[in-house]
Formats: structure tokens, C-alpha cells, sequence
């Protein structure tokens, strides 16, 4: 299978890089010097001179609408060019997670226009697929975590981080969140390259909610110090999670991996593999 893989120095990309490239030959993950997304002929000739199976497109910009919806317009224009492409969506498609309600549905597409950057970009790219019936689909995550994630933001990264820099494990206020591990993407990015979807856009998510507290003590056991939990604010947030039933339906029940076994996973990767210099000073 001959594959493109954009954005594969980020989080997502990054493991679907090495995902794709211990299965199969011919995984092309050019970086910005072989292959600008911006580049709207670059991109064509690129496209036309390897016809790819497929295209898993994870390239973001955190700072620019303008700079998403070229990267995907650039890709999209030139459909004819390779068998399907994959985009990576999100659950902020939705809108503000403060405002949406609990495991959403895909039709709950358009009730909200969300304003940041972020999802604002991944609410037009979606509401394009949907627009007509074609090679491009839309695979929406809520809450995915796993190795090369920032550590410095996200959740459960953060945390086994503080723990073997000697801190404790912080929670700003608990909240429960439909979390999938970012090996579990992986596998199902593959089932949507072996078949043809029926529709245009999925949630891909577990169907089940997490609390941090429960992750907090995964990753507390992981450790196996019994290092304490500190929670700044009393309370439940807002709940963020999807519904997957449209996924299940059409790809069957996914076993996706335990929480408690992913978390000690990411431990072991963080602890062995990862090559950051744990202390005090990680986190300056």
C-alpha cells in the first residue's frame, strides 16, 4: 500500500508514521523542505508523479485558518490524483465544549460555529466533505492521547511526567472525557483503508467516558509510589465524548485497548524510550 502521511512530526502524524511504516513499504512522510502543503502546485505535481493509495492527512496550524484550509483545499482539488484521503477531525468541530451537549452525534454537525482557530478550520474542512459525495473523508477525535503528545498540556502525559520529575499529580478540576488511545487510531485508520466508507464523516471514539480522577490513579499505579493527587478546584466539568454508534455499526464493535494498560504503556515509553531529561526543570 502506498501511502502519504502529512503532519507526521506531530502528535497524531508522528504515530501513525510509525504505525504505517512497520506494515507496509512505500510510506511517504514528506517534512516542509520535500513538500510544502501550502504550495498548491507543489502539491499537484507531487500527487500526480506518485498516486498514492491513500492520503492520511494530519498536517494542522494552530495560528492560521488560512494555512488549514489551503493545506486541505491543495490535497482536495486534486482527488483524482489518489484513492482516498483521511483527514483527521475533531469533536471541536462541534463547537465550545462548554457548550455542547454529552456523546454527540454525527447530524449535531452545524448546531454550533466554533470560533478559535482550531475548530473553526476543522469546521469548514468538515462541512465541505459533507458537501458532496467523494474520495475524502472525515475521522473525528475527541480526547486521544499516547506517545509524542505535549507533555506540557495534555492530561496524562503531563502527569507521568511529574512523577518522574519528582512532583505530584496535579488535576485542575475533574472532568470526564471519551479518551482513545492513539494506538487504537492507528488500527482503525487501517480498517478505513481497506474498505470503502458509507458515509463521509465518523466519530471515532470508545463510546465511553473517563473521569480524570480515574486516569490520575492509573497513572498513580503505573508509577507504584503512591505519590498524591492534588485537585485545585472541587466539581465536575463538562463532560466531552462522542457518540460512535455510526462507527460500530458499519466497522463492528472495535476492541480497543484498556485504559489501565495504555496508561502503563505510555509510563514505560515516557520512562525508557522517550529520551526527555526528567527533574524540576522539565517543565520551565
Amino acid at each position: 500500500m502506498k501511502l502519504l502521511i502529512t503532519g507526521s512530526t506531530g502528535f497524531v502524524g508522528h504515530n501513525l508514521k510509525e504505525y504505517f511504516q512497520s506494515r507496509y513499504e512505500g510510506v511517504h512522510c514528506p517534512k516542509r523542505l520535500e513538500l510544502n502543503l501550502l504550495d498548491a502546485e507543489a502539491v499537484r505535481v507531487y500527487l500526480e508523479k506518485n498516486r498514492f493509495d491513500a492520503v492520511l492527512h494530519c498536517g494542522v496550524s494552530y495560528r492560521s485558518v488560512e494555512e488549514n484550509l489551503k493545506m486541505y483545499f491543495n490535497f482536495e482539488r486534486c482527488a483524482a490524483s489518489f484513492g482516498k484521503m483521511l483527514c483527521v477531525g475533531s469533536g471541536a468541530e462541534y463547537g465550545p465544549k462548554n457548550e455542547i451537549q454529552p456523546r454527540l452525534k454525527e447530524d449535531a454537525f452545524g448546531r454550533f460555529i466554533p470560533s478559535d482557530i482550531y475548530g473553526f478550520s476543522k469546521f469548514v474542512i468538515a462541512r465541505d466533505i459533507e458537501a458532496r459525495r467523494r474520495n475524502v473523508y472525515n475521522l473525528r477525535v475527541f480526547g486521544i492521547y499516547g506517545k509524542y503528545e505535549d507533555y506540557r498540556q495534555r492530561f496524562i502525559s503531563n502527569n507521568i511526567c511529574r512523577l518522574l520529575s519528582g512532583l505530584d499529580i496535579s488535576i485542575n478540576k475533574n472532568v470526564a472525557f471519551d479518551y482513545l488511545y492513539v494506538d487504537d487510531f492507528s488500527r482503525i485508520m487501517e480498517l478505513f483503508l481497506k474498505r470503502e466508507p458509507a458515509r463521509r464523516s465518523y466519530n471515532i471514539c470508545t463510546g465511553k467516558t473517563v473521569d480524570l480522577l480515574t486516569l490520575a490513579g492509573l497513572v498513580r499505579k503505573a508509577d507504584g509510589r503512591g505519590v498524591p493527587v492534588t485537585v485545585k478546584e472541587q466539581g465536575l466539568g463538562p463532560e466531552y465524548s462522542g457518540d460512535n454508534s455510526l462507527f460500530t455499526s458499519e466497522f463492528g464493535e472495535f476492541p480497543y485497548t484498556p485504559h489501565e494498560k495504555a496508561v502503563q504503556e505510555l509510563y514505560r515509553w515516557y520512562k525508557e524510550d522517550s529520551g526527555l531529561a526528567f527533574g524540576p526543570g522539565l517543565f520551565e
